[in-house]
């Protein structure tokens, strides 16, 4: 097997355990193992668990699709609700019991490790300006009323995009994930009201 492909398959079974098991409930030998590598290959690709954590969480980030929030021409607040049904969809995949690894590895690392901490950080700070863009695109568009603020309703959403998350994996459902679009497209990012 060549070292890239290995390192490769050492990054895709970490991700797949982090995802299933959290950085804490796996160990380096059931990374190794999912890869079909010797423990002691490990440590000539990645120095540390975390910083293959590190990775792992990148790897995730990509897999999320965030661009998919300016793909198309679709009006921005329909682009906003079908980057949202589809991490619903992914979850519903996972039968509801792996929840977001961005969650999972805040509960897990934020804590202990800084370097993950400041990723995790970095990684949501990202979401929420993508949202925040596509926010202030349909404020330009009339689709979203003037005094609302962009970036606060879009650390909002992903903050309430994350404790849904949470929910569904404790009820096995997606009626969390239902109730948040429900209440930030019905409720909150409403078309304002133009007067006669």
């Amino acid at each position: 097997m060549a070292r890239a492909s290995l390192r490769e398959n050492i990054v895709d079974a970490a991700l797949e355990r982090f995802h299933a098991q959290g950085f804490n409930g796996c160990s380096v030998q059931d990374i190794t193992e999912a890869a079909g590598a010797p423990k002691g290959s490990f440590y000539n690709h990645f120095k540390t668990k975390e910083l293959l954590a590190l990775e792992a969480l990148a790897r995730y980030r990509d897999d999320s699709r965030m661009g998919m929030l300016f793909e198309g021409d679709k009006p921005p607040l329909k682009r906003l609700r079908a980057h949202f049904e589809f991490l619903a969809a992914r979850l519903k995949g996972w039968n509801f019991e792996r929840g977001c690894m961005i969650g999972n590895f805040a509960a897990d690392m934020a804590d202990d490790y800084p370097v993950m901490r400041e990723a995790l950080n970095e990684t949501l700070a990202r979401w929420s300006g993508a949202v925040g863009s596509l926010l202030r695109q349909a404020q330009a568009e009339g689709q979203l009323a003037q005094d609302r603020d962009p970036e606060v309703l879009a650390r909002f959403l992903v903050n309430s995009w994350q404790g849904a998350v949470t929910r569904s994996r404790l009820t096995k459902s997606r009626a969390p994930l239902d109730d948040f679009l429900t209440c930030a497209f019905d409720l909150i990012l409403v078309r304002p009201l133009i007067d006669a």
